[in-house]
């Protein structure tokens, strides 16, 4: 159990030590003593056999799609944001505290605001399509269909293939049947893309692009400042930069996403799918199951 200075002082003077709180302090700092917090550095024994050959094919993937010149996106949802006059997590420079609501009522609220990011690791820039409805495969889709009629597109004017970068579980997850579904629609047989997806193993999220290369600055960048509105929030995305020269993409993404569709059997056969060794179920392609036609200029594909 923890003690504190107090604790230890009393434990001292009970051995025959006598000696105040403070000098216990000084003494612990003498000796590098210091309060810390728990660091993850060790690995559970229960990780998954097939752990590092999975790495090693995305390794490979990535290596394959950048000598080709094709896009490279990592993809994930960001943890839901509350709109309204609410504290934020953080600590930021300012004359005094900000005064934000006692209690966290969504009632109080506008809404709480759904966060799905692409990031681009070719050109380091980020999309965020931020939705208010549920944080679903429909919605994750949509968020990268998206990104590619807009940023996308732009910066990969002649591709025809998108490798995809994604964790395991969440609306992106290697199970989901819903996942898949709307890859093959919306990606594949609307917008003409044949689509490689590499899901990271269970617990290794942190190795997503993405995590630490736009949702870190992100969370440095709104620290400690209310979300008031959706255009707050949507302003403090698009201001996020970094020394590297990260550039941020946000837009609001209206619609309903309702939890608990199903895709039936029939559905999840009719898929243009492969899957790949030696982890074919975390990586695999889809491809268009009939000819798209190149569209001429961008906005054909919004219409």
């Amino acid at each position: 159990m923890r003690s504190s200075l107090r604790t230890l002082s009393e434990r001292l003077s009970e051995r025959g030590h006598t000696v105040s709180a403070p000098t216990v302090g000084r003494v612990l700092k003498s000796l590098k003593f210091s309060l810390r917090v728990n660091a993850k550095r060790v690995e559970a024994r229960s990780k998954h056999p097939d752990r590092a050959a999975q790495f090693e094919a995305i390794t490979a993937q990535r290596t394959t799609f950048t000598q080709a010149g094709l896009p490279i996106i990592s993809v994930d949802g960001k943890k839901k944001e509350l709109i309204g006059n609410f504290k934020h997590a953080g600590r930021a420079w300012g004359q005094a505290a900000e005064a934000v609501h006692v209690h966290d009522f969504l009632a109080d609220s506008q809404g709480r605001a759904v966060p799905y990011g692409v990031y681009d690791l070719t050109h380091n820039q980020g999309f965020v399509a931020v939705g208010s409805s549920g944080d679903t495969a429909a919605f994750a889709v949509d968020a990268i269909a998206a990104w590619w009629d807009g940023p996308g597109y732009q910066a990969f004017p002649t591709a025809d293939q998108v490798l995809i970068l994604a964790d395991g579980g969440g609306s992106n997850s290697w199970q989901g049947r819903l996942w898949k579904l709307q890859v093959q629609e919306q990606l594949c047989d609307r917008r003409g893309l044949t689509v490689t997806v590499c899901h990271y193993p269970t617990g290794c999220s942190k190795w997503n692009p993405i995590e630490h290369r736009l949702f870190g600055p992100i969370s440095i960048n709104w620290a400690a400042k209310p979300l008031r509105t959706f255009d707050t929030l949507l302003a403090a995305l698009r201001g996020t930069t970094t020394r590297t020269g990260l550039t941020v993409e946000a837009r609001r993404l209206d619609g309903s996403y309702p939890t608990g569709q199903r895709v039936s059997n029939a559905e999840m056969n009719r898929l243009n799918l492969t899957r790949h060794d030696p982890c074919p179920k975390w990586t695999y392609t889809l491809r268009p199951r009939h000819p798209v036609a190149a569209p001429t200029s961008n906005r054909e594909l919004i219409a």
